[in-house]
């Protein structure tokens, strides 16, 4: 509505009461609940540019009761969500999610040549990194205009390309996960560490198998990877294992790698995807009973080649079952220059319980957290490693019931240890004597009565037959069980912790409802629409689920990752159609979509300042995204800007109410 429009509202209401109440003269006097009424036809800037008109009409607009009905109209929220805590009131709110939300873009850094797959920031908001298939791992300047500071070609040690980076807690070191070269159906992997200490050294190579385990800080200075390895048809065992980021070249008796966890995985599934989170609250809790059905999991294995993929595929992608399929493109609909096309615009749906908690320990959260999480970055970080003690959660995806991740599992890590020393064993005569007396063993063993062999394996374990690996029950004190485990019913493909680590964010692209799987190595198939699910982890249960009207356009077998990331005030997550998305994680409403010109892979928020915002996609480029209030104080052009939801909204309305009505002569309306 216009200043015409408006003034055509004034003479309407002049005309219904007589001359002497309201006088032309008397706008100013206009009594206050009018006052709103009128204001409540406007939009937004409207409203604000009627407050400048004098003192009263100023004091009127900041009507609590009239932006709250503006916030909730214009960004679509329910009506029982109230204010957020320790906010001042709904006009600084909608204020916050104008001014305060990184939708301009400021930046397009082309530095990679291929596809970039994941994008991450230093814990001090100063740096970032990112990981691209033309195999380079690049670090940045997160100050405007961001700029390359080092970079590093993988291909060099035999990568593939590079898939995934995390800084450690003092952002010394950085860890970068990777693929290795090889044949079309391998899944090898390697991680390396790099120091940023005078530079951007490589300190410390780990493999580790399945390549999209990633890999992750268990502390400031040791690292988790993992190994996996078949034992019967469908059955393997993953093995996590912890490594020190910096290698031992000095002594030969310091260990550098230690056997942590094994995982019993069947119907061809494994775990990927390992996450820590710092969980202080373990400490007060009573550990609960291993749940051994959740040890159930594992990966398949085939001789199928791998066709040209987008995005950031997964390892089982690599070593699928058979399946007929047509054509390896994939089409994906144009739709950067579409304003109108928001399709994950759906809010959160948060349960009533949880909501309720939200709104009174929102807050409290995120600084509760930071009294544990805060480090002192001027230590040595050869000598800071106390998180190494400190409770947390190993999280990770697997199944149980086909070889794709359905399932996220939760194993508990109350305190960890890592020897100084290596066992020396015993001494050359004595393993030369026991060597010998093993082949002496082999020789007789089949001449020897079931109770004499027992007796002999008593002394010789590793001499025993193998065991019936498919019978679980048989083989479970060789494995770790797992504490929790929660089925999402549906393909994961990625996954998100909340600053305060207290939250999980999920992606996930759900099968059809009540789907019997009769064979492991054939998936139901996936939906076209991807949920993110929200898992408090304090509790281990979900909390909020947000189901969008998003297409994704790859099938099962050629499904990949789209990572996520959750600040203070925000979830962004990537997209298959050519757009990165945020939406407010109090309130829960979609902001703003991100247009890319292919499948945007990875965002971040930069944990210090929540106003800048990065997107990475297949069409090769990283785009910075800043708030009004940013460019404002930089001093800076915009070069464009994000699609705004709350614009959409407005307009949508707009055109509703300027749409004509007639009355026909049986006294209906015609639209």
């Amino acid at each position: 509505m216009e200043y015409e429009d408006m003034h055509q509202v004034l003479k309407k209401l002049k005309s219904e009461r007589s001359q002497n109440e309201i006088e032309p003269s008397d706008w100013t006097s206009l009594p206050e609940n009018v006052l709103i009424k009128i204001f409540g036809l406007l939009s937004a800037r409207e409203i604000l540019n009627c407050s400048e008109c004098c003192r009263r009409w100023h004091f009127v607009s900041r009507d609590t009761l009239l932006w709250r009905s503006k916030f909730r109209e214009d960004f679509k929220v329910d009506k029982g969500i109230k204010l957020k805590p320790n906010t001042d009131n709904w006009y600084n709110e909608y204020r916050r999610l104008v001014d305060n939300v990184p939708l301009i873009l400021t930046e397009v850094l082309t530095e990679h040549s291929h596809q970039v797959l994941h994008v991450s920031f230093s814990n001090n908001g100063k740096l970032f990194s990112t990981c691209s298939k033309d195999g380079f791992v690049i670090v940045w300047t997160s100050d405007f205009p961001s700029e390359l500071k080092y970079k590093y070609d993988m291909k060099t040690l035999s990568w593939k390309y590079t898939q995934f980076s995390q800084w450690n807690r003092n952002d010394t070191l950085l860890l970068v996960s990777g693929v290795h070269f090889g044949s079309f159906n391998s899944t090898s992997g390697e991680i390396a560490v790099f120091s940023l200490n005078d530079g951007f050294h490589l300190k410390a190579r780990v493999q580790s198998k399945p390549y999209d385990i990633f890999g992750c800080w268990l502390s400031t200075q040791h690292i988790l990877s993992g190994d996996l390895k078949w034992l019967a048809h469908l059955v393997s065992k993953s093995t996590i294992w912890i490594s020190k980021a910096n290698q031992e070249i000095d002594n030969e008796n310091v260990p550098v790698m230690k056997e942590f966890l094994n995982f019993y995985n069947r119907n061809a599934s494994s775990i990927r995807n390992l996450m820590i989170a710092r969980c202080p609250w373990l400490e007060d809790e009573t550990p609960k009973p291993q749940d051994q059905s959740t040890s159930e999991q594992s990966t398949s294995q085939s001789n199928n080649q791998t066709v040209y993929q987008p995005g950031n595929p997964m390892s089982n992608l690599t070593t699928r079952p058979p399946v007929a399929t047509g054509s390896s493109s994939i089409q994906v609909p144009d739709s950067s220059n579409n304003e109108d096309n928001f399709g994950y615009d759906r809010p959160f749906n948060y349960s009533d319980e949880f909501r309720k908690e939200l709104e009174e320990n929102f807050s409290e959260s995120s600084s509760e957290l930071g009294d544990y999480i805060d480090v002192d970055l001027t230590m040595d970080d050869e000598d800071v490693d106390d998180d190494l003690y400190e409770p947390k959660y190993l999280i990770f995806s697997t199944g149980s019931k086909t070889y794709t991740p359905h399932q996220i599992g939760f194993k508990r890590v109350l305190k960890t240890s890592f020897p100084k020393k290596l066992d020396p064993g015993p001494p050359i005569k004595e393993r030369v004597a026991l060597q010998k007396r093993r082949r002496e063993l082999q020789q007789i063993i089949e001449q020897l009565s079931p109770e004499e062999a027992r007796l002999q394996f008593q002394h010789f374990p590793e001499m025993r037959q193998d065991p019936d690996w498919s019978n679980y029950d048989s083989v479970s004190s060789r494995f770790d069980g797992v504490d929790a485990l929660i089925d999402l019913e549906g393909h994961i493909i990625g996954m998100g912790l909340s600053p305060d680590h207290r939250f999980l964010y999920v992606n996930s692209r759900p099968w059809p409802q009540n789907c019997v799987i009769s064979n492991p190595l054939e998936p139901p198939p996936i939906s076209q629409e991807i949920d993110i699910h929200v898992i408090d982890l304090q509790t281990l249960k979900k909390v909020g689920t947000m189901l969008r009207a998003h297409k994704a356009y790859t099938p099962n077998t050629e499904c990949f990752f789209i990572f996520l990331d959750v600040c203070d005030d925000f979830v962004g997550s990537g997209a298959e159609d050519r757009h990165a998305y945020l939406w407010d994680r109090y309130y829960g409403m979609c902001l703003a979509s991100f247009p890319h010109n292919d499948v945007v892979n990875s965002v971040a928020f930069n944990p210090k300042d929540n106003e800048m915002f990065i997107s990475t996609s297949d069409d090769y480029e990283i785009k910075i995204w800043r708030s009004q209030a940013s460019i404002r104080e930089l001093g800076i052009a915009e070069m464009s800007r994000a699609n705004e939801i709350r614009l959409k909204n407005i307009k949508k309305k707009s055109e509703e109410v300027k749409r004509p009505t007639y009355t026909a002569n049986d006294g209906k309306s015609i639209n």
